[in-house]
């Protein structure tokens, strides 16, 4: 039996939390919350699993065999390099938090000197494996176009170009590459940010970000070419019922890697 320790039960944690429940090989051992949690996160977790132990951290007290990150961009630096560096392996949802100066290299590097592994969920896109696999053979181009309803694009930069509400045509909020699509839209970060660290880099995955009033889901289009061909991928994905922002496929994505890492067979 794989036992978990989970970071964080928001919207995403209690999805992975409820599809888990019951299943004989993969085990919530502990769940890792804040102090001030909010009374339904902990009657989620009570419900979902109530074997798990709630913690504050994760030091050794609950034996884990793998933690997954489920809580956001900060649980990274308090929680899953502390975790790398003492050998427990990690799975980070959120991978948008490595486009932060240096990130990448730190969480590598605590994962070296654990003598363990991170493994970067797949999230909300696909085609993850085809880039991977594609960059071994030499990739020339990686090319990301997001698509979102007007209004999602709320608390954004995009606000002082453009009248959101207003809009009757698509309209491109940003065209650069990963780096800056990150730093302008982090709440948008993570599929921009996966396509690069499985591809060519931040610095060289183009991104065109659109708000677009023709669309009720979050689209997503990637394109590559390389060595290997060429790959276009368009995905309409459906949002969490928990939290409209959120990818249902993201909670999906968890439950597949540590089914991955519990069971006999793995694909």
């Amino acid at each position: 039996m794989l036992r978990i320790a989970m970071i964080g039960c928001g919207a995403i944690g209690a999805g992975v939390l409820e599809l888990l429940h019951g299943d004989a090989d993969l085990q919530v051992a502990a769940v890792v919350l804040p102090a001030g949690a909010h009374s339904e996160v902990r009657e989620a977790v009570a419900k979902f699993a109530p074997q798990a132990q709630v913690v504050s951290q994760i030091d050794g007290a609950v034996p884990v065999d793998v933690v997954v990150e489920c809580a956001g961009h900060a649980a990274i630096e308090e929680h899953v390099l502390p975790a790398l560096e003492r050998g427990i392996p990690c799975m980070v949802a959120s991978v948008g938090a490595l486009s932060a100066p240096g990130m990448a290299q730190r969480i590598e590097q605590a994962a070296r000197r654990g003598r363990t592994q991170v493994q970067l969920l797949s999230g909300a896109i696909g085609g993850i494996d085809a880039i991977a696999a594609a960059r071994v053979g030499g990739l020339d181009s990686v090319v990301y176009v997001g698509r979102k309803p007007p209004l999602a694009w709320k608390g954004t930069p995009a606000e002082r170009d453009v009248d959101l509400a207003a809009l009757d045509q698509p309209y491109c909020i940003f065209e650069g590459n990963a780096e800056d699509a990150a730093r302008l839209y982090p709440k948008n970060a993570n599929v921009a940010a996966t396509l690069s660290l499985a591809g060519l880099g931040l610095q060289r995955t183009q991104v065109k970000l659109y708000a677009d009033p023709s669309v009720t889901e979050n689209v997503h289009y990637v394109e590559a070419r390389g060595a290997f061909g060429s790959l276009e991928l368009t995905m309409r994905g459906k949002p969490l019922a928990a939290n409209p922002k959120t990818s249902a496929l993201t909670v999906f994505s968890v439950v597949r890697a540590l089914a991955n890492r519990g069971r006999a067979l793995a694909i």
